[in-house]
């Protein structure tokens, strides 16, 4: 008998979302409407994850629904809920949940304890916001499903280039670069860009675009045929980190330099050429070798180097990802669309505390995000040792806390939310009986 690979189940009394299997869920499945990915053993009874999954989910697609439409379907009442609203967790991945592939030892009991199992019986609402690309939310959410073995929604997650999707009705051709084989023409497609184009398209029309780089047979077949010569390129997207790096930055270039977008021809004043959008800025990344590996980052470096060395002007180019303020204020609408949902109150939590491995990403964006003006609440950056970071180094950009890893970091902010508690509580108490209260 084959495994089930779909339940359905009440969200927060107010509609239905599809629970899938994470053993058999495929492509397919993943795009009709609201869902939560399931190990199989939970798929016929919810985890203790299955709430802040759900409602997470929930309200990502009410989010989606306003930008979309203009307008949010009214809410019902909140349901009972036994997630404290107050305070949030946002987790990078590499580095901190997963290196490698691989989950990181103290990963899975992190999430136990978000999801209940501590001392005060509580459970804290967390999401993810990796600059990690090519993929979509949904793939993102299958594949740390599986590492964690835990339920987990699509709504959880904010990826570097998730911001890109609002710029889908602005450009109708753009180029997108990087990932494996389609898909991020896939993931792009599925923003709701009109007309994508690939580094293997280009190639296709005219082979000798890149001297040194071939397709492949895999690559001619699934590359479409179009005369570049007579279309404009309006913008280019850097999706995920490239893998043909000298054939990519010589289509970029060629696409910069021309006139309007127009493969085959050259701007006299170079500076008609498409804008181009990197979907983050991360140098160095952690994986399974024992050192950090060249980034997006390093490819946009050498991209603007090259550009002005080629032109004499400085490259201009945007990038999405943290550090970027735009990725903090998306994942803050997020949270407080969820504590409207769930408590009926419009504002996002007190505090999230974010937990990272890179100090020139994680922690520098959350430290300015929290400094800056749009912040409508605190951010509070903590940096583990387990993926960029190392002990010994002094880090450029100044964590409010260090830890050794991910699980040490929950507690340590569980830990001071308690305290923070406890405190207020003493102060109501002592004005209350009319006692003076003097702060240290």
């Amino acid at each position: 008998m084959p495994a089930p690979k779909e339940h359905l189940s009440p969200v927060l009394g107010r509609s239905t979302i599809r629970r899938l299997s994470s053993a058999t869920v495929s492509l397919d499945d993943m795009n009709i409407g609201p869902m939560v990915v399931v190990p199989p053993e939970h798929l016929h009874r919810p985890s203790d994850a299955h709430e802040t999954a759900a409602s997470l989910e929930m309200a990502k697609h009410r989010l989606t629904e306003a930008s979309t439409s203009g307008s949010i379907t009214p809410p019902q009442t909140p349901p009972e809920t036994t997630v404290t609203d107050s305070f949030a967790f946002a987790f990078d991945i590499d580095g901190v949940l997963i290196r490698g592939g691989k989950p990181i030892p103290e990963a899975i009991e992190a999430m136990k304890v978000l999801n209940g199992q501590n001392e005060y019986g509580i459970k804290v609402p967390y999401i993810f916001v990796t600059n990690g690309g090519g993929k979509t939310e949904q793939e993102r959410c299958v594949d740390l499903s599986r590492q964690l073995e835990m339920e987990i929604s699509p709504g959880q997650f904010i990826c570097g280039h998730t911001p890109m999707k609002e710029m889908a009705a602005k450009y109708k051709t753009v180029l997108v670069v990087g990932g494996e084989g389609e898909k991020c023409r896939q993931v792009a497609e599925g923003y709701g860009f009109e007309d994508v184009v690939t580094p293997g398209d280009i190639i296709k029309d005219n082979k000798h675009t890149t001297p040194f780089r071939k397709l492949t047979d895999e690559e001619t077949s699934s590359s479409r045929a179009r005369n570049f010569g007579e279309h404009e390129i309006n913008a280019i997207f850097v999706f995920a980190d490239s893998r043909e790096w000298a054939g990519d930055q010589q289509i970029i270039l060629d696409l910069l330099m021309s006139k309007h977008g127009r493969l085959g021809t050259r701007s006299e004043t170079f500076n008609e050429g498409p804008p181009i959008y990197f979907s983050h800025n991360d140098i160095v990344w952690s994986t399974s070798h024992d050192l950090t590996r060249l980034g997006m980052g390093a490819l946009r470096a050498s991209l603007e180097a090259m550009y002005k060395a080629l032109t004499g002007n400085d490259l201009i180019s945007t990038a999405f990802g943290k550090p970027q303020i735009g990725t903090f204020q998306f994942a803050t609408r997020l949270l407080q669309q969820w504590r409207k949902d769930t408590n009926g109150i419009n504002k996002p939590p007190e505090t999230v505390y974010f937990v990272g491995d890179t100090p020139e990403s994680d922690i520098r964006g959350t430290n300015e995000y929290d400094e800056s003006p749009l912040s409508e609440n605190t951010w509070y950056s903590i940096l583990v040792r387990t993926g960029v970071f190392r002990e010994g180094t002094k880090p450029r950009f100044t964590p409010k806390a260090t830890v050794d890893n991910v699980l040490e970091a929950v507690k340590y902010g569980i830990k001071r939310e308690m305290a923070k508690a406890e405190k207020k509580k003493v102060l109501e108490c002592a004005m209350t009986n009319g006692y003076a209260v003097i702060e240290e």
